[in-house]
C-alpha cells in the first residue's frame, strides 16, 4: 500500500472512532449528569519504519477520555432530584460494589430506600442505604444532610477522587473505580442544590456541528484514497509501457 492511502486509512479508521464516541454524546444528550467522552490524538510510526522513514508517521486516537467538566444545573421542583454544583460523585450500591454518578434523579423504592433510577441504594455515609419515610417532606442541605419533620434521617455520601482517570464508565451513567491505589474523599466546596438536576455536559448543537466536523474529514481522507488508487494505478500502466 503506498504512503498516501496507507495514512489516509489510518485517518479514515481515525474518524470511525470519533463518530461513534460522537454518537454515545449525541445519544446521551437529554441525560442528566452525563459526561462527554472525547479523543486524544497522536502520531503512530511503525517500530520498522522509525529509522528509515520517520516522517511516515500515521493519524490515530491513542485514547479516549470523559470529559467531567460541569453541566448546567437547572430546577426541576421534585425534592428527589439533586444536582451537585461542585466537584464529585453520588454514592450507590451497584450490583458488583460501589458505583458513582453525577445523576441525582432519585426515588423512594416501596421500602422507604431512596434509589437511582435503575434501582440501586444510594449511600449514606457509611455506606449503608438511606430510608426515609415516604409520607414525610424531604430536606436535603448543601452539605448532604437529610432530614424529616426535623429530624436527621442521615448524610448522602458524596466522593471524590485525586485522578478521574481511575474512573471507568459502567454504562446507565455510572462510573466505577478501576485504580485501588485511588479512594474516595471527600470533595471540598462542593454543595448539593434539592430540586435540581445537573443536564447532559455535552449538547446537541455542540454534537451535531462536531458531527458535520467529522464527516466532511472522512469525505477527504476518501478523496485521498482515490487518489492514491489512482496514482498507483497511473505508475503500474507507466511501468507496463516500459
Amino acid at each position: 500500500m503506498d504512503p498516501i492511502t496507507a495514512i489516509a486509512a489510518s485517518g479514515l479508521r481515525a474518524r470511525m472512532e470519533s463518530l461513534d464516541l460522537l454518537a454515545n454524546n449525541v445519544a446521551n444528550a437529554g441525560t442528566g449528569g452525563y459526561k462527554a467522552d472525547r479523543e486524544f490524538y497522536s502520531l503512530y510510526v511503525a517500530p520498522e519504519a522509525a529509522d528509515t522513514e520517520p516522517s511516515a508517521t500515521m493519524p490515530v486516537i491513542e485514547r479516549p477520555w470523559v470529559d467531567h467538566s460541569q453541566g448546567t444545573i437547572h430546577a426541576t421542583g421534585n425534592p428527589l432530584d439533586l444536582a451537585l454544583s461542585g466537584r464529585g460523585f453520588f454514592a450507590v450500591n451497584g450490583p458488583n460494589g460501589p458505583l458513582y454518578t453525577r445523576n441525582g434523579n432519585f426515588r423512594l423504592a416501596a421500602d422507604g430506600r431512596l434509589v437511582t433510577g435503575e434501582g440501586y441504594p444510594v449511600r449514606g455515609e457509611q455506606g449503608s442505604p438511606l430510608t426515609v419515610a415516604g409520607t414525610l417532606p424531604v430536606q436535603v442541605g448543601a452539605d448532604g444532610t437529610i432530614t424529616q419533620d426535623g429530624n436527621v434521617i442521615g448524610r448522602l455520601e458524596v466522593v471524590d477522587f485525586t485522578s478521574t482517570g481511575a474512573l471507568s464508565k459502567q454504562g446507565s451513567n455510572y462510573f466505577r473505580l478501576t485504580d485501588s491505589a485511588q479512594q474516595p474523599t471527600a470533595p471540598a466546596g462542593t454543595s448539593i442544590e434539592q430540586g435540581q438536576l445537573e443536564a447532559s455536559n455535552t449538547g446537541s448543537a455542540e454534537a451535531a456541528v462536531r458531527l458535520v466536523s467529522v464527516m466532511r474529514q472522512f469525505e477527504m481522507l476518501q478523496r485521498a484514497v482515490s487518489l492514491g488508487s489512482e496514482m498507483s494505478r497511473h505508475a503500474i500502466e507507466e511501468v507496463a509501457k516500459v
